[in-house]
Formats: structure tokens, sequence, C-alpha cells
């Protein structure tokens, strides 16, 4: 049997306009999916827009973001030394994976969207029958991404990310450098949120599995898991 494999997205942005104030990868965000992808033996490779370090956001370190598995990962030197040295787009080839997941945190709302790299992957997997997906703010990730015939990915489509109700809760409104929520609209996209905030919620619409917040994230490594065998499944026939 082909062994699945997973591009896990990450950030290298470590804090917001204002140097000040830190931000970077909400760690659980890839910890709960990875440890998913992990437990069905799918192979998993870390990219970031420049390649390199990946910054930690410092609230994700913090009860009760801080759950079993990020301090697993923390208290690991070599998954920590793979947040050091992770891939660049252009050392990656989109037809090696089967999925691709976009992980969160603030500081993904600044690299992620213009990423041409991430763009190219993202389309060829998109494209080819792979499955896309993105927790919380990793759909800012999927914004900019159109398709070979100009029209953005998300157009249309059904998905979820952080609200922006839940960006007035959290207190970073005034820090943000947009509304995440409000430019997936603006591209189309046909968006979806919890009734409550802060609730695991995920959107599959085909090979696209989005999860709105933190605590979403294994939830939609499921679905992501459940979309790659089902498409395997149907070539088998």
């Amino acid at each position: 049997m082909t062994k699945r494999r997973v591009l896990n997205v990450v950030t290298n942005v470590g804090h917001y306009d204002d140097p000040s104030r830190t931000t970077g990868l909400w760690l659980s965000e890839l910890t709960h999916a990875w440890h998913v992808f992990e437990e069905h033996g799918y192979e998993q490779t870390l990219v970031s827009p420049a390649g390199g370090a990946v910054p930690l956001e410092p609230r994700a370190l913090k009860f009760p973001n801080d759950d079993r598995t990020a301090k697993a990962w923390r208290a690991d030197p070599e998954k920590m030394a793979l947040l050091e040295h992770t891939a660049s787009p252009d050392r990656i080839d989109p037809s090696q994976y089967d999925a691709i997941y976009f992980t969160g945190g603030h500081a993904v709302m600044y690299d992620f969207p213009d990423s041409e790299g991430l763009q190219r992957i993202t389309r060829e997997i998109h494209e080819r029958g792979g499955i896309v997906s993105s927790v919380c703010h990793g759909y800012c990730g999927l914004l900019n991404t159109r398709l070979s015939d100009g029209s953005y990915l998300i157009a249309g489509r059904r998905m979820t990310g952080f609200a922006w109700s839940e960006e007035v809760l959290a207190r970073v409104d005034k820090l943000v450098p947009y509304n995440a929520e409000e430019q997936a609209k603006r591209r189309g996209a046909r968006y979806e949120k919890a009734t409550l905030p802060f609730v695991s919620y995920v959107v599959t619409d085909g090979t696209l599995v989005t999860g709105q917040n933190p605590r979403s994230a294994k939830a939609t490594a499921k679905k992501v898991v459940e979309a790659v065998e089902g498409k395997a499944s149907k070539e088998r026939g």
C-alpha cells in the first residue's frame, strides 16, 4: 500500500505589526493534527513560507492551551528541531502529497496569504484532486490562492476559520492586520461558523476541509484522513 503523505504549513513570523507584541505558531494546532496523521501512518513534512525557523505563540504555551500533545512536542528535541529546519516551498514537490494542512496562529495572517510558493503547491494539490485543509487562521493561506482558470480556490466553497467575533473576544481585533472572515467572504467563500465561539467546528466541502479555531485541530485532521482515505477507496474502485 502506498504511504500517505501530508504537508503541514507553519509560519516564520514572530510578531504583529507592533514588534513588542509577539505571536507565532499556535503549537497545538500542529501537534493535535500531527498526532492524528501519525496514528494513521502518514508521512509528514513541515513547510513554511521562507523555510527555516518557526516562532511559537506564547499564549499557546500556557494553560489551558499547552496540553499533553504540545508539552510532549516541546519535551522532544527531535520534534523541536523540526521547527528549526522547515522546508521552503521551492523544495516541495506537490505531486508527492495527498493533502496540505495549514496551521494557524495570528502570525500566519502576515506570511501565508502572499506566498506564491504556497499558492503553487496548494493549487497543484487541489487540481490533482488532493485534500486542501486549514485550521483557525490557517485559512489565510487560502485567501489569495487562484486556480489555473484564474478563479479563487475558495470561491463558492463552504468553509470556516477563526471568526471575527472570536478576534474580538480574544481582544486582538485591534492588533490583527485585517478581518480574515470578511476577506474570505469577499473572495466568494460560503463562510460558516459555530453558534458558540471557541468550540470545535469543522466544515468539509468535497476536497476542502477547514476548522474554525484551535479546538478544531484534532477533528479537522480526522476529517482530512477521512477525505484522503475516501478518495483512495474511490480510485481503487
